[in-house]
């Protein structure tokens, strides 16, 4: 049964094992609900013949009513038992059951399974931190977060309200049937099989169900999707949109999913609403094959009463059951994302300390997106310690190079290589321990200044996280805010300029200290003034290689646009189209590479352009 629950709901071991523990709660608890009515068939039977079950019946009705199961002395047993001290204590034992049986449901289905939400939870976070990078490209986060929040939520629901009683119930209906059956199997039929077939018309509607569910989910995240755009882009819209036409096309979208909404829940109200009035049935027939019983003589009157109120009882918890499997439905688009989360293959690797950071390109081939190839069987080589640039027009693939390095990606082909180590055998944590990244567009917390640069090391000093800001040029503007250290910059570091988010980001790196530094187009939109201050953090955060061959303090990957910040590389690479065309030194390219010297040429044009 844990199986099934784990591969139907998408559960742990805990969650699954929880499930199973419900289940027999929910199973025992509603096999003791109809205990009552079989102990009031038993003594009313017993008040009105003023007389015990006759011998060899197995329970107390008129003769013929029962099938003859047990005999002598079980009969001979219960004459004298039910006194009204018996009964007392009969009542008030059922009760304490009843209780027990309830207290452990609830424990069950509701704390044990709420625990299992928050494991859920922290399981997909622990899950997505676990993907790569290209998962994430593939996937709007917006739907993501969804999935974490509200996807989980909605599983939660089902499985504390409505996983446990229909399982049960598959286990509690054989069981009550067949003892229906056995004590008379006219009623019991007459009992069972309007309920039965109430029951097997729900999952007719289950793929419809299903089907528009996904749809409305789809809308739902396409919405969400909308606001946030609408959101973020608000000065945008205001400023080259019709306003009313983009707030128009957003109701649009709003009324097409609530429209979607009402036509499953109608489906779903037609089968539900014909399934309940096949329940109500059980009743009538009780009443039409019980009469002619009662009639004859057959059975009492109160005996009749007692499948009566069995086929109420059955209604009753058929109808919750009914509900349950309608919630079951609704959640299958839910557990389908969830699952898929949890089962999409995580970037692997073994642990390894490296001492080498030289790098190595052996034919390395990638693309976003299987039709349009970004890197073509690109091979090169780093030495321990060199300035080494990346140039070439854009999409030529620079950037992903990094992102190859950082093993963000991982490439589809070839090997990328630190020292001797294959990035791809080795766990994104031992490469992030040894990798120092400043991109252009810098992520920053919603947090203190000092938290965001302390990102860099986690156990850094206060005094350290200080001394990194001294280093790259950030500590004055730092201390200028209105707490220092301790100002909240806001979502993304909303209340900082483009320059200032740089130099934090540059501090991060200062602090971490890594022994390889990527650094991916960082003075691309900064003025004069920052991108001066920029350079020169980085020339003192990577040390300055000396014509007497002595290395620099990092080996260093440098992206940028602007051909004079890396004249002075020790060498260059420069790609086309996906391929490497050449490298070298800026001399020795200036003489070998036409699409160098058309760069460094159109940099200079662009340097003397007026507006």
């Amino acid at each position: 049964m844990k199986t099934w629950f784990k591969k139907h709901f998408a559960v742990s071991e805990l969650g699954a094992e929880t499930l199973q523990k419900a289940t027999i709660a929910c199973f025992l608890t509603d096999l003791w609900n109809m205990t009552p009515v079989i102990l009031l068939m038993f003594l009313a039977d017993q008040l009105l013949n003023h007389r015990f079950a006759p011998e060899g019946s197995f329970f107390p009705i008129q003769k013929g009513s029962f099938s003859p199961l047990l005999k002598g002395s079980f009969s001979s047993l219960l004459k004298g038992a039910f006194s009204p001290l018996l009964l007392c204590l009969s009542c008030i034992l059922i009760l304490l059951v009843l209780y027990v049986l309830l207290s452990k449901e609830y424990v069950c289905l509701y704390d044990a399974t709420y625990k299992e939400s928050a494991n859920l939870r922290k399981e997909i976070a622990g899950n997505l931190a676990d993907l790569p990078i290209a998962y994430f490209s593939r996937h709007d986060l917006t739907d993501l977060s969804e999935s974490i929040m509200s996807d989980v939520e909605r599983i939660e629901h089902a499985l504390s309200h409505s996983v446990p009683k229909v399982v049960a119930m598959v286990f509690f209906f054989p069981l009550m049937g067949a003892l229906l059956c056995l004590s008379n199997w006219k009623l019991g039929l007459a009992t069972l099989l309007p309920t039965v077939f109430s029951f097997l018309l729900v999952p007719l509607s289950r793929q419809f169900v299903v089907n528009n569910n996904q749809k409305y989910y789809n809308l739902m995240r396409e919405n969400a999707e909308a606001f946030q755009e609408h959101i973020d882009l608000h000065q945008e819209i205001s400023s080259f949109l019709p306003e009313e036409e983009v707030r128009k096309e957003l109701f649009q979208k709003m009324d097409q999913r609530e429209a979607l909404h009402i036509k499953t829940e109608m489906s779903s109200l037609i089968t539900v609403g014909i399934s309940g009035i096949f329940a109500f049935l059980s009743v009538a027939t009780v009443v039409f094959v019980g009469y002619p019983l009662f009639r004859e003589s057959k059975i009492s009157l109160l005996y009749l009463l007692g499948f009566l109120i069995a086929s109420m009882k059955l209604k009753e918890i058929f109808d919750i059951s009914k509900e349950s499997l309608m919630e079951i439905f609704y959640i299958a688009p839910a557990v389908r994302r969830i699952a898929e989360i949890k089962h999409t293959p995580k970037q692997e690797g073994e642990k390894a300390t490296l001492s080498n950071y030289s790098i190595t390109f052996q034919d390395v081939s990638f693309s976003y997106q299987n039709d349009r190839p970004i890197l073509k069987d690109v091979s090169a080589h780093v030495n321990e310690g060199e300035l080494f640039a990346l140039v070439g027009p854009s999409g030529c693939g620079k950037t992903t190079i990094l992102r190859l390095l950082s093993r963000l990606y991982d490439a589809k082909t070839g090997t990328i290589l630190i020292g001797d180590r294959d990035l791809q055998r080795t766990s994104t944590d031992s490469i992030f321990q040894n990798i120092s990244m400043v991109f252009q567009e810098v992520n920053l917390f919603n947090t203190t200044v000092m938290e965001n640069i302390r990102l860099g090391r986690a156990d850094a000093t206060d005094e350290e996280v200080r001394e990194a800001a001294r280093l790259a040029n950030c500590f004055d503007f730092i201390e200028q805010l209105p707490e220092g250290f301790q100002t909240k910059i806001g979502e993304n570091g909303a209340e900082l300029s483009g320059g200032e988010r740089q130099r934090i980001s540059i501090a991060r790196a200062f602090l971490k200290d890594a022994p390889i530094l990527l650094l991916d187009e960082i003075s691309a939109n900064l003025d004069i003034d920052n991108e001066r201050k920029i350079q020169e953090s980085i020339s003192s955060l990577i040390g300055k290689g000396t014509s007497s061959g002595k290395k620099r303090q990092k080996t260093v990957l440098i992206v940028s646009h602007r051909m004079k910040s890396i004249t002075k590389a020790d060498r260059i690479l420069v790609l086309s189209e996906g391929r490497v065309e050449a490298c070298g030194s800026h001399e020795e390219l200036m003489a070998q590479s036409p699409t160098y010297r058309n760069l460094v040429e159109k940099s200079r044009l662009a340097e003397q352009f007026t507006y």
